[in-house]
């Protein structure tokens, strides 16, 4: 898995590529409870690049999900496709979270 942070004009953003999984979920925390901590109103979580997720990746994105809702800030996920969409989807993820 890769991952960067970037901000800009307000907004946070997080982009994930490859696998996020029950192995690779753990490396991505630091940089999310990092981006949590700054408390920005707008989160953006790029998944363009994102091939496979797993229960434990959808997990770390609810939790991320309710972090900033805790202080009024707003989380989407763009550009879902693939398996991870279908995932999505399967949960009914899709209408809460995709932008």
């Amino acid at each position: 898995m890769e991952f960067s942070t970037g901000k800009a004009n307000g907004v946070a953003a997080l982009r994930i590529a490859g696998v996020l999984d029950a192995v690779t979920t753990a490396d991505l925390r630091p940089s999310v409870n990092a981006l949590v901590a700054e408390r920005h109103s707008r989160l953006v979580v790029d998944v363009s690049g994102l091939r496979i997720i797993d229960s434990t990746g959808v997990g770390a994105v609810v939790s991320l999900y309710k972090k900033p809702k805790e202080y009024g800030g707003v989380l989407t996920v763009q550009n879902l496709r693939d398996q991870p969409l279908a995932i999505f989807k399967l949960l009914r993820m899709d209408r809460v979270l995709a932008a």
